[in-house]
Formats: structure tokens, sequence, C-alpha cells
């Protein structure tokens, strides 16, 4: 088990920031940490990272315990927080020796460390250059440097896309991707569509309580789909198309493509196909169109306030 916490809880003060967060990660991969703002993201992943400690419950990272054995725990954990932790006076070279320093890789190792993590993260041609002097991205590039240097088996990023350009958050996806295919990548975010395309298991924590924690594909299939998408080459009206028994509402998304919305019919594509080979509207393709993630969002928030 790469990480396992076990009722991870933590206050400030009187109010409970998280509440018995039980986490279990084994595989490769990018999990996703999801959560709007003030959720809880940030203090799991501080606590998970050994820079706070929790009121209650235990961590365990690759089986070492983050409170009782930090050092051992740490030797496996790769932390980039919100803000990377740069020193800006310094060149990438001098902050990644530093860094190389102090995650205790032997002196004649230092060097090879720092130019293996510089060609991973593609920042080598900057290599003497002020880090001042460098754009966010690149930046960010090397804050990721920084938390693979020793090759860690879990990286924990915290919203390691926010604030970036179109351009750099493009390159920052596809490296996130290249460092998961042999590390386990914690990634938090409060941005639906960020997790959406990135991650492969999603834990999603509201009100610091997970109410949700499965594979991507079973979070976009959580909502029973409610709307039918269908394209035409003889296109009906929309009047034609409410006649159809259990739609309830029809919208025109191009000019041959229709998004029909229905309630708890399970046999409508069937009665969609029929009526289009009757009316001869020659229905090149149909198929059920699943939730939107901002639904599914709302849908668990909303259940989970209930539940509290």
């Amino acid at each position: 088990m790469i990480l396992k916490t076990e009722n991870l809880s933590h206050r400030y003060g009187a109010s409970w920031a998280i509440r018995d967060i039980n986490i279990e990660i084994a595989e490769h991969g990018i999990i996703g940490l999801l959560g709007s703002n003030g959720a809880g993201k940030s203090t799991t992943m501080n606590i998970i990272c050994g820079v706070l400690n929790q009121t209650e419950g235990k961590v365990s990272i690759n089986g070492a315990d983050i409170r009782k054995e930090p050092e051992l725990a740490k030797q496996h954990i790769g932390f980039l927080p919100q803000t990377p932790p740069v020193y800006l006076d310094l060149t990438v070279d001098e902050y990644l020796t530093y860094t190389a320093e102090l995650r205790l890789i032997p002196g004649n190792r230092i060097k090879e460390a720092v130019a293996e993590a510089k060609e991973r993260t593609g920042i080598a041609h900057f290599s003497k250059r002020l880090i001042k002097n460098l754009s966010g991205g690149y930046r960010q590039r090397v804050g990721i440097s920084q938390a693979i240097i020793h090759k860690p088996k879990l990286v924990v990023m915290d919203e390691p896309t926010n604030g970036l350009d179109p351009n750099q958050l493009i390159e920052a996806r596809k490296l996130i991707r290249e460092i998961a295919q042999d590390r386990t990548v914690l990634l938090s975010s409060h941005i639906l569509s960020e997790i959406h395309l990135l991650c492969k298991e999603v834990i999603m924590i509201e009100s610091g309580r997970i109410i949700f924690s499965d594979s991507m594909d079973a979070f976009n299939n959580y909502m029973q789909p409610q709307s039918v998408l269908v394209s035409f080459v003889n296109p009906p009206s929309v009047n034609e198309l409410k006649q159809i028994d259990g739609v309830n509402q029809v919208e025109y998304i191009t000019e041959k493509q229709a998004r029909l919305f229905f309630d708890g019919a399970e046999d409508l594509t069937e009665r969609i196909i029929a009526a289009g080979m009757q009316q001869n509207w020659r229905i090149r393709e149909v198929g059920l169109e699943k939730g939107m993630l901002d639904d599914i969002f709302k849908q668990l928030s909303t259940q989970s306030n209930k539940n509290i």
C-alpha cells in the first residue's frame, strides 16, 4: 500500500477541517482529490506529507507511519504545494542541488539526480537561469523537479495547474501524465474538468468528509442519463420530436443534431428509432447522454450536506 489514511481528522480551534478521511492507494497512476475551495483538500495533503500534524488518525506511506517514522516515510514522498517552494534568487541548478541535499541523496549522486530531474521536466536549458527570471510555467516545472528528484513512490500535487495559461496548462498535464507512468500521483483540484482529463480514480471531499471514492468511469456514470443525442439526415421539427412519448423538452445543438430530454423512459431510444423510420427522418446516430460533471458535483455535495 503506497498510501493509507485511517480515520484522519484535524481541527483548527473548535472547527473540524477534515473528519474521518480513509484513503487506500496501491496502484500507479493519477488519483484525483476533488473538492470545492475550503473542502479540506490542502489540509489532507499537508498531513499526508508531514507538514501538519493531524488531531486524530493515522497516515502510512509505503508502510511507514508519518508521525512515528517521519524520515522513513518522507523518503517516499514528493510534494508540490499550491505555490512552488522555490528560492527566487538561486539558479535552477543551485536550487535543485540544495533540495537534493535536503533529501539526503549521496554527494556522489547529486549531480546525476539534478540532471535527471531537469531532463524529466524539460528545464535543462535553464540550468544557470535565476528562478526569478523564469515564467510561471517554468517555475512550476522547477517545483515539480524538486518533488521527483529523489524518485519517490508518491508525488503529491496541490492544485498544480492553477494560474497557468492555456499553453502552460497543456504542457503541465503532459508532464504530470509522464511522471505518473512509474509512480503514484495524488493531485488535488477544485476544477472538475481538470480531474476528468487527468485522473483514473477520484476521491471527492466536501465539508471535510469523503463523499465519493471510485473510478472516474463510476463518477461519470453516477447520474442516470436524462437526455438523448440524435443525429438526422432529414431533421424533424421540435414539435414532431415532442410528440414522442416520454420526451419533455427538445433543443437543436446543430442543424441536424438534437438533444431530447426525458423522464424515466427506459425504451425511449427504441421509440425514437421507430418514429424516425415511420417519418423518414433517416436517423444516423442515437445515444444516451451521461450526466455533466458539474451536475454530479452538485448532486453529491447536496447529498453530503443532508447526511452530515
